[in-house]
């Protein structure tokens, strides 16, 4: 288990901050209702944002919500409104979970100081009746010597104690080299630290111990809200056109899938299938891969790029068929979009929440998926040949997360914490 004395004295340095930094704050959310502080730590994709925004909106419906984001906003995405928005110095991961920098500043040690005294004067500030935290103690190890004393703090805040909640996915990561380990330390922080712990998805398709395996049962409380989608308003239906969508999320790690397909197009027109591509690369593809993918399809009549689109479920109702990976947010866009989809998850060897998410789709017909093992430029057509036959299942999972986390969270403002 982390260093309790490492801990207790970062909880130290935060509680004895008397000139804490200016925090970068947008959105000036209403005072009359119960405060509500929401930690996110979005650190290789988008999908942890934009799923904490969804939830962020909901819950300002009944919460004055105040959001620490820990990780670079990508251009474009929308903040949710009367959401107060406080952008700590942003961090990340790489794909070797090497804690990494998203600013300008290098100094990952000098940044990790600032975010503290930043979330201390968040907390000292607003008081929160229910702290939300996003992740952790599921993951986010490398980011305890913030959480820990942040969850300290508003435990023992004047004018009463913080609810703790965790705000979890439907299915985690079980693959490290020391998993066991990892669930037991997850284990025993959830049940010292945390009032409950919201499982963002429906039972039907994913339970928490089948990816979370404590040696000892765990006594938090565990509730499943039902899967998480941003609002939307209802749709007109719209006829598909001809093309292949392509997407990979935020992009940051969905350049092999774009090779793949390109590659894959020749192999397609040789056995006589014209397949126009919609490339949507994302804001986070790094910007050297952006410009080799912009100088590869140069002169393509057949194949658009673009950074990012808007709605990418409208995105996918006017696609003939889609392309991508198999992250939490892109699934459910499958599911609301009723696209004919081709998965390749994301998968290295500590990564398999995608693909164990893939096969469960899968077998309820909601979508076909491939190996990522298997992404070569043959096999990718002759998967996509197999697609423009496939008519997806409906796939009648809860999608009603948003609400049903804003109830369970006013639920517990009326208890007494743990």
């Amino acid at each position: 288990m982390w260093s309790d004395t490492t801990v207790d004295r970062a909880a130290a340095a935060m509680s004895a901050t008397t000139a804490p930094v200016a925090p970068a704050v947008t959105g000036v959310p209403p005072r009359d209702r119960p405060a509500l502080l929401f930690y996110c730590q979005h650190s290789l994709g988008i999908g942890h944002l934009t799923r904490s925004f969804a939830l962020a909106q909901a819950l300002s419906a009944r919460f004055r919500v105040v959001f620490l984001n820990g990780g670079r906003l990508p251009p474009g995405l929308p903040v949710p409104a009367d959401v107060q928005i406080v952008d700590l110095p942003p961090l990340g991961m790489d794909d070797g979970h090497t804690l990494v920098s998203r600013g300008e500043t290098q100094d990952v040690a000098a940044l990790q100081a600032q975010r503290r005294e930043r979330i201390a004067a968040a907390v000292q500030r607003e008081r929160p009746a229910v702290l939300l935290v996003e992740l952790f103690p599921f993951g986010r190890k490398k980011f305890a010597s913030e959480i820990l004393p942040m969850i300290r703090l508003a435990r023992g805040q004047t004018g009463g104690a913080a609810r703790v909640v965790c705000s979890l996915r439907d299915i985690l990561v079980n693959a490290r080299p020391d998993q066991q380990r990892h669930d037991d330390r997850a284990r025993g922080l959830a049940d010292r630290y945390f009032d409950a712990v919201l499982v963002h998805a429906d039972p039907a398709l994913a339970q928490l111990e089948e990816s979370f395996r404590p040696s000892r049962p765990m006594r938090t409380p565990v509730h499943y809200t039902g899967y998480v989608v941003p609002q939307r308003q209802q749709a007109a239906a719209v006829p598909r056109g001809d093309h292949l969508l392509v997407s990979a999320g935020g992009g940051i790690v969905g350049e092999p899938l774009f090779r793949a397909v390109l590659a894959a197009r020749v192999h397609l027109q040789a056995q006589g299938l014209h397949l126009p591509l919609r490339l949507i690369a994302g804001p986070f593809l790094p910007e050297t891969a952006w410009q080799s993918l912009r100088a590869q399809v140069q002169g393509l009549a057949d194949v658009e790029l673009l950074r990012q689109v808007p709605d990418m479920v409208d995105e996918m109702r006017r696609a003939r068929a889609s392309l991508s990976q198999c992250g939490y947010n892109t699934a459910l866009d499958i599911v609301g979009a009723g696209v004919p989809a081709l998965v390749v998850p994301y998968a290295t060897a500590t990564e398999n929440e995608q693909a164990a998410r893939a096969q469960r789709l899968a077998a309820r017909g909601a979508l076909q998926w491939l190996d990522p093992a298997q992404l070569t430029p043959e096999r990718l057509s002759q998967a996509l040949c197999g697609l423009l036959d496939f008519e997806p299942l409906p796939s009648a999972l809860r999608l009603d997360g948003a609400t049903c986390t804003t109830d369970e969270l006013l639920r517990l403002t009326q208890e007494s914490p743990r």
